[in-house]
């Protein structure tokens, strides 16, 4: 008997209309939610190079492969490296805040209050090259921020990004919704209406040491516990955003020196380690924990690079003996590199973070804050040893080229995390 023709053609055919006929009707049916999904943002695979401009390029970090972050909005169409750019004078948007407005700057970054003459500081704004940053929108930032935790980990220059954040945020929020709080190495700033909080933890090494007290931690002998982060890791827990900073104490001009047992016991293991191979340690055992107790998918974790001082004028063309005190603009050479600025250290972050297996977001401050050797505290901060005639008599002996007057310098930082963490 001769077999009847096949209908398998017919049939697979009319599945394959019928399928495509399902997908359009849902395109009409959930097009804005198949919009959504199909524009979900995606970090893009390197930035330009910043050798035009003298700047040092991090190598290709993890988080700038082809994956999904947390909190993004909207990704970036420009392939433009945010940190590569000069600093414009621009006294009609800058700066976000004034000085007087905000209660929670501390008397040692209040530079008006303390007879600073001059405003120019506050009126710079960085422009990278070939595209723009993002406009900071403090209500816009509350809302995606509700519910959350922010945690900045690290010195007293990581405070003043805190500090800087908690001003750009707080005018946004009536006087009745908002409050801040110190219990020992945490202080806590706290949206009541949005159910958010922006804190930060004091631990200038990351890793345990013998700094770890928030207010008397002014010691010659500086020692770091061998891979002890515990101690303050537990405190950090639950966390949604993090930035870590770690740079100023461990430039000692000396070997650190690593305890390799307990603070707690009389007899102390202690060996002398270079520098950078301490630091190296610190940073990987911060990234363990992070791989162990931050979820990608839900989290974001950040590390801003080192902030440089302005210690020595003839660097940039200044004076012999000068310093930071009495500059009242930016450095105009782009290819300027401090001495307070490590290249090996960079390197080195570059090549930690490259190798980790979380994603982690570098906030590359380092080059476009060495332009701004106008915008230190210098003598206009609270003194809190009394100066001597002679002191007086040379303001540059005292002056503070490390840290930064706010509103100023730092609020660009927040600028920068602002667009990384919504538009990347």
């Amino acid at each position: 008997m001769k077999p009847l023709p096949s209908n398998n053609k017919k049939n697979s055919f009319s599945f394959f209309i019928i399928s495509l006929c399902f997908i359009f009707l849902l395109v009409i049916l959930y097009g804005e939610d198949f919009s959504c999904i199909l524009s979900q943002p995606f970090l893009k695979l390197q930035e330009p190079a910043a050798e035009e401009s003298g700047g040092h390029q991090l190598p290709l970090l993890a988080e700038e492969k082809d994956v999904h972050l947390p909190f993004v909005v909207e990704r970036s169409e420009n392939s433009c490296n945010l940190f590569d750019g000069r600093w414009v004078y621009d006294a009609a948007s800058r700066p976000w805040y004034q000085e007087e407005d905000c209660p929670y700057i501390q008397p040692q970054l209040t530079c008006q209050a303390r007879g600073r003459p001059d405003k120019g500081y506050q009126h710079w704004r960085w422009q990278p090259r070939g595209c723009d940053l993002p406009s900071f929108n403090a209500t816009f930032m509350l809302e995606k921020l509700r519910g959350k935790r922010v945690l900045f980990v690290g010195d007293s220059l990581n405070r003043g990004q805190f500090v800087s954040l908690v001003c750009l945020l707080h005018g946004a929020l009536p006087e009745s919704a908002k409050s801040m709080k110190t219990n020992g190495s945490l202080t806590i700033f706290t949206a009541k209406d949005y159910n958010a909080t922006i804190e930060f933890y004091w631990a200038p090494f990351l890793v345990e040491s013998n700094s770890d007290d928030a207010i008397v931690h002014r010691v010659k002998d500086r020692i770091v516990r061998a891979g002890a982060i515990n101690k303050h890791g537990r405190h950090w827990r639950g966390t949604d955003i993090m930035v870590f900073n770690t740079y100023l104490w461990w430039m000692t001009g000396q070997k650190m020196r690593i305890l390799r047992g307990s603070f707690d016991g009389d007899v102390k293991n202690i060996t002398e380690m270079v520098t950078e191979d301490a630091y190296r340690m610190a940073l990987r055992r911060m990234m363990r924990w992070v791989e162990r107790n931050m979820d990608p998918s839900k989290t974001r974790v950040f590390f801003a690079t080192m902030s440089p001082c302005h210690e020595r004028s003839v660097e940039w063309g200044g004076h012999p003996g000068g310093n930071c005190y009495g500059e009242t603009a930016p450095i105009d050479d782009l290819s300027y590199w401090g001495s307070c600025s490590s290249k090996s250290i960079m390197g080195l972050l570059g090549r930690e973070f490259g190798r980790t297996k979380s994603p982690v977001t570098v906030l590359n401050i380092t080059q476009l804050s060495n332009y701004r050797k106008d915008a230190h505290t210098s003598i206009y901060k609270k003194q809190w040893n009394k100066l001597t005639p002679e002191q007086l008599a040379n303001p540059t002996s005292y002056a503070d080229c490390v840290h930064w007057c706010l509103p100023g310098l730092q609020d660009t930082w927040n600028e920068l995390l602002y667009a990384k963490l919504f538009f990347p």
